[in-house]
């Protein structure tokens, strides 16, 4: 069998963890497997570098940012390369650019156009083992790319469907994906098998467990992702296509986020085109923007209310105060005490009553929806911040997802 594995930087946050990691590696390659190991910078690093470059920039960005962001990942494949070669295996690290993962270039936030599969199957079948820096790659004019926070994630599902690889292992400090987060809500499940739909609801909406593009690229190419704990030898969660006993779940699970702010533009001029004016310069800008509302127009005139992420506030209201302006628009306001909270599962296709219910429950303990926005497996609704982890525990029993 040929498996990519990806560890994150919980799993290699020290030397005994690398250590640790070199050994599963080895054992797992002994049996007979081909191995790729993809892994992220150690714990915390990357944050030191992020942090580093804010000392220099209020808001950095750009080429010299993703030079600097992705060293971490060069230490630790090197760290680990050592660590097999120490424990009597052959391997070789490899750099993103080393191994020509190419990509756009869009600094910080990359996309993997191709992946040279050649240099690795000749290491494979010269029997080593291959380990690739995630998070990183190049772009057509020789610049270093990062392809966004969780990246590695991407990284290692990308080079299992370019190597056809049998399977897609995603080592992290939880040992599964589970209903809601278990530190919010203590009885939480591990859920066995997730399709690819629901994973990219969850993961869009705040579960953590895995980067959003990893799962759009692994259902791409259908390649089976196995989320698993590097801290023990317990079965994990397996991300795959649909499967028939998925649908006879009501709701999968409740997910969370609270790294979202909401931008509302008073007063907007009601006619056409006047939306394309507003999001336009946002896109422009690369700024993302998830749920939408508009107001019912009154007097010639509607209130436009979206949220970004919130790391990217600063940047969408230089952008928006801009266009307000131009379009001749009211004031904009601006929040970062929000949180948005969902409910996912593909037993909504086939299922009503699942908003009712779901609102219902909020409004018994006076919890207020600012925003609500939904999908055929999601609904998503903005409240505040600090009824979240209430809004979630409830939602958690009102759809008994603590029972098997």
């Amino acid at each position: 069998m040929l498996v990519v594995q990806k560890y994150g930087g919980t799993s290699v946050g020290n030397i005994e963890r690398i250590k640790n990691v070199a050994r599963r590696v080895i054992s797992q390659h002994q049996k007979g497997d081909q191995m790729v190991v993809v892994v992220s910078a150690m714990a915390g690093e990357t944050n030191r570098l992020v942090s580093l470059s804010r000392e220099i920039h209020d808001l950095p960005e750009g080429r010299e940012y993703d030079v600097l962001v992705s060293t971490g990942e060069q230490v630790t494949i090197a760290l680990l390369a050592l660590a097999i070669e120490r424990q009597g295996a052959k391997a070789v690290s490899y750099l993103g650019h080393q191994v020509r993962i190419l990509t756009d270039d869009a600094f910080s936030k990359a996309r993997i156009r191709s992946i040279d599969a050649d240099k690795i199957l000749g290491d494979l079948n010269a029997g080593k083992i291959v380990v690739v820096a995630g998070f990183q790659g190049v772009d057509e004019k020789g610049n270093v790319t990062t392809l966004g926070r969780g990246g590695s994630d991407t990284t290692a599902v990308a080079i299992a469907a370019a190597l056809k690889a049998d399977s897609c292992e995603i080592y992290t400090d939880v040992d599964g994906v589970y209903t809601t987060d278990p530190n919010v809500c203590p009885d939480a499940r591990k859920i066995d098998r997730i399709s690819y739909e629901e994973m990219l609801e969850m993961a869009s909406t705040g579960a953590k467990v895995l980067q959003i593009r990893s799962v759009e690229m692994a259902a791409k190419f259908q390649v089976p992702v196995e989320v698993r704990s590097s801290f023990n030898e317990n079965p994990g969660t397996w991300v795959t296509k649909e499967e028939s006993q998925m649908e006879s779940r009501l709701v999968t699970g409740v997910s969370f986020h609270k790294d979202e702010a909401k931008i509302a533009v008073r007063e907007v001029p009601d006619r056409p085109g006047i939306a394309s004016k507003i999001f336009g310069p946002i896109s422009e800008a690369n700024l993302n923007v998830d749920m939408i509302v508009q107001n019912v127009s009154s007097e010639g005139t509607t209130d436009l209310t979206f949220t970004v992420p919130k790391t990217e506030l600063k940047r969408a209201l230089l952008v928006i105060e801009k266009v307000a302006k131009e379009i001749g628009a009211g004031k904009v306001e601006s929040s970062e005490n929000i949180a948005k909270v969902s409910v996912i599962g593909l037993g909504m296709r086939s299922h009503a009553g699942i908003a009712s219910k779901m609102f219902t429950t909020l409004a018994r303990e006076n919890i207020n929806i600012q925003m609500i926005s939904t999908s055929e497996i999601k609904i998503s609704i903005i409240v505040d911040e600090k009824y979240t982890e209430l809004a979630v525990r409830v939602l958690h029993d009102a759809f008994d997802l603590g029972k098997k």
